[in-house]
């Protein structure tokens, strides 16, 4: 498998690739230099079908989807309380805009 070649089950589309540094024990960079040799692809693409998998994996998991639950809940919590604010400064934002009238002039 060549560095371009999404992994099995992801969209073939090309999307924008990141670098991300990791630092890990010579003795797990050598296992993971011989299981890339082994599987003929690059150490790169190991991490990556790795990393892949673990997210497959997180997103199924009971206690990672309750806590993105709760986090999604706080989230709305925090948008309706700037909402509500924005609303206290500017009044309700649902209507057309009132334009303003120009300052009287003396």
């Amino acid at each position: 498998m060549s560095e371009n070649t999404p992994a099995a089950g992801l969209p073939a589309a090309p999307s924008p690739v990141r670098t991300l540094a990791v630092r890990m024990t010579d003795d797990l960079r050598a296992q993971l230099d011989v299981i890339a040799q082994l599987n003929d692809r690059s150490v790169t693409e190991e991490i990556r079908i790795a990393l892949e998998a673990w997210v497959r994996t997180s997103k199924s998991d009971p206690k990672v989807l309750a806590r993105a639950e709760a986090v999604r809940a706080e989230i709305e919590r925090e948008a309706k309380t700037k909402q509500n604010a924005i609303e206290a400064i500017f009044g309700s934002t649902s209507g057309a805009k009132t334009p303003r009238k120009p300052p009287a002039s003396a």
